[in-house]
């Protein structure tokens, strides 16, 4: 998206012109800042969920500085606490992982970035940076609130972690805080306002039931991964529905009418 370079009415500064683009930068570093520290205290709940579920402080340390998925890593070890076979827990980990993936196909083109800096910024797709990226407007912002929210919440899910795995015993059971759930309390608060139309309602509307339906059938990772089938389902509806107002008259146009 061009910028305006017209100067504006009654003639301003020499700096005038940048003003507005200095605004929406400050704008976007200021909601980045905003999700990552709120996504990234929440590493404390990772640090002391995965000390009280057998892991060593370097493992737990390990597997936010690398994986650095909270999801997976919340599902790891609360299968490992469960008394969960560690390949099996694992592999509900990867299968969960896999949606950034996809994050990155959809990033990579908005941010096009320089290609060695992509396997730097692979380490950065997850839930929240794609949600602050996405919704913005020209390629500058996208990589500012990506930059901003991948570095914030790297650094503080890291802190956090090791902060929380050193006092897990203090806290004593970690399950009577219910401390797991504040993550993706957070990203849900951030995606609630993009659902917007009636469509992307109730596509979220049945993944929920979805999750919730095979939360104590298959597992750990694999009902969110099920529930990506709410959108075709739910387009394929709306689909078929469109068809059928069509082939009866009432909705469709004749031929020759334009819309």
């Amino acid at each position: 998206m061009a910028e305006q370079t017209a100067p504006p009415h009654g003639g301003g500064a020499p700096d005038a012109p940048g003003t507005g683009t200095e605004k929406r930068d400050a704008a976007v570093v200021r909601d980045a800042l905003g999700v990552g520290v709120a996504v990234g205290l929440s590493g404390f709940a990772f640090g002391v969920t995965s000390a009280g579920s057998g892991l060593t402080l370097l493992q737990t340390c390990a597997l936010s500085l690398l994986v650095f998925t909270g999801a997976s890593q919340f599902a790891l070890v609360g299968a490992l606490a469960a008394g969960g076979n560690p390949y099996t827990a694992a592999a509900g980990a990867f299968f969960l992982g896999i949606r950034n993936a996809f994050y990155g196909l959809r990033l990579s083109q908005l941010l096009a970035l320089p290609r060695a800096l992509r396997p730097l910024a692979a380490q950065w797709v997850i839930d929240e940076t794609t949600a602050v990226t996405l919704p913005q407007p020209t390629r500058r912002a996208a990589r500012i609130g990506f930059t901003v929210t991948g570095l914030t919440l790297y650094t503080l899910w890291n802190l956090t972690t090791l902060v929380g795995a050193l006092g897990a015993e203090a806290l004593g059971d970690t399950d009577a805080w219910g401390l797991d759930a504040a993550g993706p309390a957070v990203f849900l608060a951030l995606l609630a306002p993009m659902l917007r139309s009636t469509t992307e309602r109730v596509t979220a509307g049945l993944a929920v039931l979805l999750v919730l339906g095979l939360f104590e059938v298959l597992p750990a990772g694999a009902p969110v991964l099920v529930s990506a089938l709410a959108a075709p389902a739910v387009l394929a509806l709306k689909g078929r529905r469109s068809g059928g107002t069509d082939r009866t008259g009432t909705g469709g146009t004749t031929p020759g009418e334009g819309r």
